[in-house]
């Protein structure tokens, strides 16, 4: 089996989840953790309505929600005021199933992801370190070094480095990580505690010193806070406690810890590896790319991660799809992490700047500006659509083609909502299979219906509504989904002439 198997290097979610999708579609995959256990702390808390969605593929969207917990906005304080607040219910509502923020620490998630893993028969191997790799003619020849501390070898038809930041995927790539850290030394407290914040939304204090983040992980009692520390206060950073952080925000919000579960301090990094492919070896997670706690992005970016990388693994080693469709992978990844930096970048100076203009922009200009801006519906919608990532797209990339109305090649497929007009379906629930299908919005033609019959593609045919052109579709057009969701082709004309050209051209039996 080592000629199609994938070994996976670490086994947090990025890994993790990419040993489901991969399970789930044939593949023989080995997952292998140089920690002893897995992690009982974690910084990582949001899942967003797009990880949400494709979660609904292996059935774990449902447990996600019943074991963490439904955000329904974000509180904006400043010097113990609420100066603003958004309903994510409000602007989320009709674009998405899930239009909400959905805390669930990663920890857990980890637990839940691994238990998953374990019912399809696979279960981590802990302890087990990557020294190094080498290609062979037939694939992979992977170094290992057990919890015995013996050097052993594995073959494998690909490499997977989902082994975080210090990757030792990526050293073996030998490729760099380009990027900086920022100066601040930022602190993490699992806590239980009261107060007017302890409101189960998410709350964020603007302080001319402090920056704190209040995560709920229930109603009202468990939270996460996420606070700077103040390096000008005589600390002796290597030995801090909780008692020893600012207090300024926390007192100002009146929040008062009665017990203290964890604490951590770490600082924050902003960094892109220049290739996420070498050859037969891949980096996904925090293995390609690291950036700042802003819009809670990078969990459910690695997610993102192996779900691209599934599908495009089965499908070559299934014969389905030549060997070129995995340099895709890094084209439609790579964009999108160098763009989430940058954009993650720009808000977390914002909050984190000190000096006595940020300190007006942030306490005096943002409070103002941000309540105005909340209530105008387009503002709210690209808020909502960039932070759940349900925006994301890979449009001009090689695998994707065509538009019609106004979706692209490229895009998520916009969600339309189970309604009378439509007769009660919802235009997701097909996608759940991992498979390639068409949809049309409308009629199919017979041509369209009859080719997709003698290929086994499965044609999904919805009622046209006015929901349809809200979103963007145009009726009668021919909208070949892959099998992560997103529109590998939009055509217009709804004929099945595009869809074989687009085929032949990207070479994919599907």
């Amino acid at each position: 089996m080592t000629d199609r198997q994938v070994l996976i290097a670490g086994a947090g979610p990025t890994g993790l989840v990419l040993a489901i999708w991969l399970t789930k579609l044939g593949v023989p995959v080995r997952i292998v953790d140089k920690l002893p256990a897995a992690s009982s702390t974690s910084r990582a808390l949001a899942v967003h309505a797009r990880t949400l969605e494709l979660y609904s593929q292996v059935g774990l969207t449902e447990a996600v929600l019943e074991k963490g917990h439904k955000t329904p906005g974000v509180r904006l304080w400043v010097s113990g005021q609420e100066k603003a607040s958004i309903s994510f219910d409000t602007v989320g509502q009709g674009l998405t199933p899930y239009p909400f923020l959905h805390i669930y620490p990663q920890d857990e998630h980890e637990r839940l992801l691994i238990a998953r893993l374990e019912a399809l028969g696979v279960r981590v191997e802990r302890g087990v370190e990557v020294l190094g790799f080498a290609e062979t003619v037939e694939g992979l020849t992977v170094r290992l070094k057990g919890p015995d501390g013996v050097e052993t070898t594995a073959a494998a038809a690909y490499l997977a480095g989902c082994d975080g930041a210090r990757s030792a995927v990526r050293h073996g790539m030998g490729v760099g990580y380009p990027g900086g850290t920022y100066r601040q030394l930022f602190y993490v407290a699992d806590v239980e505690a009261k107060g007017p914040p302890m409101n189960g939304d998410l709350n964020l204090d603007l302080e001319a010193a402090d920056f704190l983040a209040i995560f709920p992980l229930d109603e009202g009692r468990r939270a996460r806070l996420i606070g700077t520390v103040r390096e000008d206060e005589g600390l002796d950073l290597d030995k801090l406690k909780f008692d020893d952080v600012s207090d300024r925000a926390i007192r100002d919000l009146k929040v008062e810890v009665t017990k203290v579960n964890w604490f951590s301090t770490y600082h924050v990094h902003h960094r892109v590896t220049e290739r996420f492919r070498g050859g037969r070896a891949f980096l996904l997670g925090d293995a390609a790319h690291i950036h700042s706690p802003a819009g809670g992005q990078g969990m459910n970016t690695g997610i993102g991660d192996a779900i691209n990388l599934a599908w495009k693994l089965a499908a070559v080693l299934a014969g389905r799809a030549p060997e070129a469709l995995l340099d895709s992978y890094e084209a439609e990844r790579r964009a999108f992490a160098v763009r989430l930096v940058r954009s993650t970048d720009q808000g977390f100076r914002l909050a984190t700047a000190e000096g006595p203009v940020a300190d007006l922009v942030r306490t005096r200009l943002v409070p103002l500006v941000l309540p105005a801006a909340a209530k105008v519906d387009d503002w709210r919608e690209f808020a909502f659509r960039t932070v759940s990532q349900i925006t994301l797209n890979y449009r001009h990339q090689p695998i994707s083609a065509g538009r019609a109305g106004e979706v692209h090649g490229g895009d998520r497929l916009p969600w339309i909502a189970p309604s009378p007009e439509n007769g009660g379906r919802d235009n997701f629930a097909p996608l759940a299979r991992m498979v390639w299908q068409v949809h049309v919005y409308g009629e199919a033609s017979p041509a369209l219906t009859a080719w997709c019959a003698e290929r086994g593609l499965p044609l999904e045919v919805f009622a046209w509504s006015p929901a349809c052109a809200t979103r963007g579709l145009k009726a009668g057009a021919a909208y070949l989904l892959r099998p992560d969701t997103y529109v590998a082709l939009a055509d217009p004309s709804g004929s099945p002439k595009a869809l074989e050209a687009y085929f032949a051209r990207v070479g994919i039996r599907p």
